[in-house]
């Protein structure tokens, strides 16, 4: 095996982590981690995709706005086994519970989840289906645009949560396998890249479209750094959790960024 991982072994690690596609992966090494982190955004626009075409495909069965949004909730969902919802609500029993790093991570691993947890997973659940139903009821298109670039701006956050100088927690997990492997150079391409490919998107529908969809992703961007701040100086590092936690965060602020000034 080359000592050098191939692209391809980035996109395999990227899928085969992030979502349930069938992709085998065939190297678990940092170099392969490196790689798929910095794809990470390209797993994103592959959900995101299907999870807009959830949405189409029962607005053209007749489906209202409503029904067509839950679809487009639920199949990010899918795709990955629930482990971002479940991160989410680890997270915020980590931070609500006011104990120590160690007795936080303790209960951020266990198999239940908490108040904290069962409130966060409900309002963030809520507000994902709200927004994609305002957009959505106002123009298909909108709504396409916006799960596409929620589930990509999603997936950015954990690369630049995977850069250099951010710590594990654990000496352990995906949080340990992933942490610090991509180069901060490499995350700002990485948010420069998205940020541009967003607004060309958007810009399919209108001048105001393209600006909206580029702040969308900045603006999930910067709510999710400040949630990686708080959780390295709460818990001394990142976890699979917390990778979670960070795109569930981005997604749901993406698209409420969609819904305003309408």
């Amino acid at each position: 095996m080359s000592t050098t991982p191939s692209p391809a072994d980035g996109l395999r690690f990227a899928f085969g982590t992030l979502t349930v596609l069938p992709v085998t992966v065939t190297r678990w090494d940092r170099g392969a981690a490196r790689g798929g982190m910095l794809t990470a955004p390209v797993a994103g626009l592959v959900v995101g995709a299907l999870a807009a075409g959830g949405g189409l495909a029962l607005l053209a069965l007749g489906a209202g706005p409503l029904l067509a949004a839950v679809a487009a909730a639920a199949v990010p969902a899918a795709l990955t086994r629930g482990l971002h919802l479940d991160g989410l609500a680890d997270t915020a029993d980590g931070l609500g519970s006011g104990k120590p790093a160690e007795d936080a991570l303790r209960i951020m691993k266990q198999s239940d989840i908490g108040p904290f947890g069962v409130l966060t997973l409900v309002f963030v659940l809520l507000a994902q289906v709200a927004a994609l139903a305002q957009l959505y009821g106002g123009s298909w298109a909108r709504g396409t645009l916006a799960a596409v670039v929620s589930a990509a701006a999603a997936r950015l956050a954990l690369t630049l949560a995977a850069r250099h100088g951010v710590p594990p927690a654990r000496p352990e997990g995906l949080g340990a396998a992933v942490a610090g492997v991509v180069p901060t150079g490499g995350a700002a391409l990485a948010a420069a890249l998205v940020t541009g490919a967003a607004a060309a998107g958007g810009a399919l529908l209108g001048a105001y479209d393209a600006l909206r969809a580029a702040l969308a992703v900045l603006c999930a961007l910067a709510v999710a750094e400040l949630l990686l701040r708080r959780c390295v100086r709460r818990f001394g590092g990142v976890t699979g959790d917390v990778f979670g936690a960070l795109a569930e965060t981005a997604a749901t602020v993406a698209l409420l960024v969609f819904c305003l000034g309408r």
